[in-house]
């Protein structure tokens, strides 16, 4: 933001030094910046009236269309799964890449319940997107916005644009476009509340990292009231009764790793609580309702064995103190923690494009969406249209690093046909259209046991394990699934550090 505020004080001069020194080998962001407002004339350099929003009119205005002798431009929504591997993929020396996402990393979501108890850092789950897609931070034409889309014009290959404030009141949105000749739709779903009154202001989700950070801070600051003189014996149950609700895959690790947090470090530094800390799981139906039947068993049967109480049930209301199910039992609670599934994000939602099933955008077999130009979804925010006679792909980390991956190799195709500017890729053959294989899943329940399960649906036959070999699995796969060597490093030193010395229950 500071450079960005800082632009108009840039001259025709400075600009055109620039341009000079881009040739150099050893561009900066600023740099990089400057050479494209100058080479696509949209900084007005002299002083303006300032605009109804506040920002002086000399201010960069975006990106505007790519032009013969440039690369052409993909522009990614989202730095999900899909969409780093998309970015991951694609051939620079084809594209150019401009990524517009309200993070500048990516989160390694099978991870992140370890780091809400301090099993492992935060930092070992984010992977910043430069180190995805180097080009980002050095080639000319390919950037990273911090930003929300608002809006897309398909009809002029553009998409509209709002920074980010993070509250400051010092800094105002800003408002800019992008035009693209190829774009991808892959800014995922948020956390389903059903309607559920109460949800959004009292529970706390488990999607990305500031959610893991707030738990944590949130369960280690009732376990420090608790033990506080002159608490009641009612409020100190309260503060230390952390409830799930959602007996999916996230929720079962959760439970897992909070159940071995109490288990080893709340027994051991906090001994004047140690009894009255609780863990409840909330399912309406059966957990893991994917994984094989015998899987489920030996989960239900181990997590209470670590004292997680299951509880069958709907959430009807929820209250700062207390959530009440629809059979009226009410449940009083220090820590809610909501992870039933995924929905479309309002920005999906109003989108003017075919919907799947779902609410999520529409795509055919080979993730285009169909009714507009040079537009592809990816991810947990598209689906496959009812045309096309294919299920809609469950909501998984596989599924969208796969689609990612699959539309990365569709796009280089398409950009040697020289099918790579907008509305030139008409009468491109694509070849074969995408099809998922599911490889399988897997979950930690703590105390050294998971479940895998590598069977390619529920009904269908394939190897199941339980136990300590399955837990040593679902640690070998996902440090090896880790992106970078940097974050592979930070998990096994994490991994041995807690293993020797216990769990990090600063309150940072």
């Amino acid at each position: 933001m500071f450079l960005i505020k800082n632009l108009r004080r840039i001259s025709p001069t400075t600009s055109s030094a620039l341009i000079g020194f881009r040739h150099t080998g050893s561009l900066t962001l600023s740099s990089r910046f400057c050479t494209t407002l100058h080479q696509h004339q949209q900084l007005d350099t002299q002083v303006q009236s300032p605009t109804p929003n506040g920002l002086d009119r000399n201010r960069y205005e975006g990106l505007g269309p790519t032009r013969e002798g440039e690369k052409p431009r993909v522009v990614v929504l989202g730095s999900g799964w899909a969409g780093c591997r998309l970015m991951k993929g694609i051939d620079t020396s084809i594209y150019d890449v401009v990524c517009v996402s309200p993070r500048n990393h990516m989160v390694f979501t099978p991870l992140l319940a370890s780091t809400c108890v301090g099993t492992l850092e935060f930092r070992s789950v984010a992977e910043p997107i430069s180190r995805i897609q180097p080009a980002i931070s050095r080639e000319p034409g390919s950037y990273f916005f911090l930003a929300n889309c608002s809006r897309l014009d398909t009809d002029s290959h553009e998409v509209h644009c709002e920074t980010l404030t993070d509250g400051l009141n010092t800094l105002k949105p800003w408002k800019f476009k992008i035009a693209y000749d190829k774009l991808v739709v892959a800014c995922g779903a948020e956390a389903s509340t059903f309607g559920i009154k109460g949800v959004l202001e009292n529970a706390i989700f488990l999607r990305e990292v500031h959610h893991a950070q707030e738990i944590r801070r949130k369960l280690l600051l009732n376990l420090m009231l608790s033990d506080t003189p002159g608490i009641s014996k009612e409020e100190k149950q309260r503060l230390l009764h952390c409830v799930v609700v959602g007996g999916g895959p996230t929720g079962v690790e959760f439970s897992g790793e909070l159940s071995d947090f109490i288990m080893k470090d709340v027994r051991q530094r906090y001994a004047h609580v140690k009894d009255d800390v609780h863990v409840t799981l909330i399912e309406a139906k059966d957990i893991l309702s994917s994984f094989d039947d015998r899987l489920r068993r030996y989960a239900i049967k181990q997590l209470n064995k670590s004292g997680v109480r299951f509880v069958r049930g709907i959430v009807k209301d929820v209250k700062p103190q207390k959530l009440i199910l629809d059979d009226g039992t009410e449940v009083p609670y220090g820590l809610l923690v909501w992870s039933t599934g995924v929905g479309p994000s309002p920005f999906v939602s109003s989108l003017d494009l075919p919907k799947a099933p779902g609410g999520r955008v529409g795509i055919d077999e080979w993730m285009r969406v169909p009714s507009v130009q040079d537009v592809f979804a990816v991810g947990d925010c598209s689906g496959y249209l009812e045309t096309t006679g294919k299920p809609t792909l469950p909501a998984l980390a596989q599924v969208a690093e796969r689609e990612g991956k699959y539309l990365a190799n569709l796009l280089n195709e398409i950009g040697k046909a020289n099918g790579g500017r907008a509305n030139s890729a008409k009468e491109i053959e694509l070849g074969v259209p995408f099809v998922y294989k599911h490889l399988g899943s897997m979950a930690t329940i703590g105390r050294y046991k998971a479940l895998v399960d590598l069977r390619e649906s529920k009904d269908a036959k394939g190897i199941s394990m339980t136990g300590f070999v399955s837990w040593f699995i679902w640690r070998s796969a996902y440090l090896t699934r880790v992106i970078s060597w940097r974050n592979r490093f930070y998990v096994a030193i994490n991994w041995f550090t807690t293993f020797v010395f216990g769990r990090d229950i600063s309150r940072i």
